[in-house]
């Protein structure tokens, strides 16, 4: 039912306008008591041997919403309602801003992937703060704040933004990411690099355990699928180096080259990061290499590419304790997350693992062995 309305209503929108109004659908959806009740039964049953424990927090299972989706923290239990674990909000930066000009987001639809310049479009730490420390949860959820720098702070100034925007919102997150991934900030790549990357996550962990003394937040870095496989090391040993609490493989690409693309050139060559199907191999490849590195030191969270049970099958199996998804979100509709539930359920029951914790990271582990 759900693709036929895409093909029928949303593929004929702008990308922007038809999530705009899906969002709003969600959210209105999710104040309606009775209504919201009855879709968080059919779309989010739980199932017990999917429950997990990750970064000092229990879930109901692995799957959660990437960043990207609510990038100002107003639909948190509209998603919950639709089945999602975890729920990451943003990416969050210290001042408000605009993003880029539109037209901004596209959709790629033969190779289920989009491309999207948006620019940490967003209503700024502050605002976003305000609306988590007032926020009254209908569904129990864990929540995630993604933060990046505000596009107008030079790369000198970065490690103050972020500071700032994690003495802000830090008391408001279950886990807090640092965002130095997205291509769509000038400079902002440049971060990753180990020595731009280690004073900036020393900052925020110093700000974060400042800013909230009675539990501590846990901080994960959100890292580019494009990185050359000595700098995923590199960015691996610096986490564990930092006691850094997770990595989250990978944001999108700017790659294009390679990924045998079927849409139309004039629509693959627009600038911004591509996400969705192309980006699986390189994403499943990126967490794989991070787990036979880390073990099982510190949590990975893997995203990219994410369509199916399958995939997110395949995300645990690499070594991914946590699993993400977007961009299949806009292709597959409502009953995303559900059927991913109900996949990895039936996928553990007939694996040799008693629990998803055992499954984590098997087969890179016989891989390296």
């Amino acid at each position: 039912m759900y693709k036929f309305f895409f093909r029928l209503v949303f593929k004929r929108m702008d990308p922007e306008q038809a999530h705009h109004l899906a969002f709003r659908w969600i959210r209105l959806a999710a104040r309606v008591p009775v209504l919201r009740t009855f879709v968080a039964a059919a779309l989010a049953p739980r199932y017990e041997e999917l429950r997990t424990e990750a970064l000092g927090l229990r879930m109901h299972g692995p799957f959660g919403l990437a960043a990207g989706f609510d990038k100002n923290a107003v639909a948190i239990d509209g998603m919950a309602m639709l089945g999602f674990d975890h729920v990451e909000i943003g990416t969050v930066t210290g001042e408000p801003q605009p993003g880029n000009p539109k037209k901004r987001l596209f959709r790629l639809v033969a190779d289920r992937a989009l491309i999207n310049r948006m620019g940490f479009n967003n209503e700024g730490s502050a605002a976003v703060a305000e609306r988590l420390a007032v926020r009254e949860p209908v569904f129990r959820t864990t929540v995630g704040v993604n933060i990046g720098k505000t596009k107008v702070v030079p790369e000198a100034e970065a490690v103050g933004d972020y500071v700032k925007s994690t003495e802000r919102l830090a008391a408001h997150a279950d886990y807090l990411v640092v965002n130095v991934s997205s291509p769509n900030t000038p400079g902002l790549r440049n971060l990753q690099a180990t020595e731009a990357l280690r004073p900036l996550l020393s900052a925020v962990r110093e700000a974060a355990d400042r800013t909230v003394t009675g539990r501590r937040v846990p901080l994960l870095v959100k890292i580019a699928p494009d990185l050359a496989d000595e700098d995923v090391d590199a960015v691996a040993d610096l986490a564990v180096e930092l006691g850094l609490d997770g990595i989250i493989a990978t944001n999108t690409t700017i790659a294009r080259d390679g990924l045998g693309l079927r849409s139309s050139p004039s629509l693959v060559a627009e600038t911004g990061g591509l996400s969705g199907a192309p980006l699986k191999a390189r994403s499943l490849e990126v967490l794989s290499r991070l787990y036979a590195r880390v073990g099982g030191r510190i949590t990975l969270v893997g995203v990219g590419g994410v369509e199916n049970a399958e995939d997110a099958w395949q995300r645990i199996l690499a070594g991914a304790t946590l699993v993400q998804g977007y961009s299949a979100f806009i292709y597959e509709g409502p009953f995303y997350a559900r059927a991913i539930h109900k996949g990895l359920a039936a996928r553990l029951a007939a694996s040799p693992y008693t629990t998803l914790a055992e499954a984590v990271g098997a087969e890179t582990r016989k891989a390296t062995a």
